[in-house]
């Protein structure tokens, strides 16, 4: 089995946004605007986040922690602690052989809440065209 890349930016966007959330930035600016100009001249880059997306994930991410805990700490650890995948093995007491298995199988099943989440959305979309057809 094989990490999925579209996966793996998704969760890319996820992390960011989650540090984001975690450090207050939730569309408040950190800083006064004239501050931002320059600080000892080093200009911070900044990441567009689709927080739509990093929402849908979060929810995705989320319904691993019911039954399949073990990816959704793996994922906790690799992609908001920013841990590593040694760092993983250690505190999970795993081999790092296993924590990659755990990402690809995390990768696999967020696939899956993905595709039975459009889905769902198709079914709701057909049923409120014809409910609106018969209006």
């Amino acid at each position: 089995m094989a990490r999925i890349e579209w996966i793996k930016l998704r969760l890319n966007n996820w992390a960011t946004w989650k540090a984001r959330e975690s450090s207050g930035g939730m569309g408040y600016a950190k800083q006064s605007a004239f501050l931002k100009e320059v600080v000892d001249g080093y200009r911070e880059v900044h990441i567009p986040v689709d927080d739509v997306d990093a929402s849908t994930t979060d929810v995705a991410v989320e319904s691993l922690r019911q039954g399949k805990g073990h990816l959704y700490m793996t994922l906790q650890l690799v992609y908001v602690k920013g841990v590593g995948h040694r760092e993983a093995a250690r505190l999970m007491a795993r081999a790092e052989s296993t924590i990659k298995a755990n990402l690809e199988q995390a990768d696999h099943a967020l696939r899956e809440w993905f595709n039975t989440k459009a889905e769902q959305d198709a079914a709701k979309r057909k049923l409120y065209q014809r409910l609106q057809g018969t209006l």
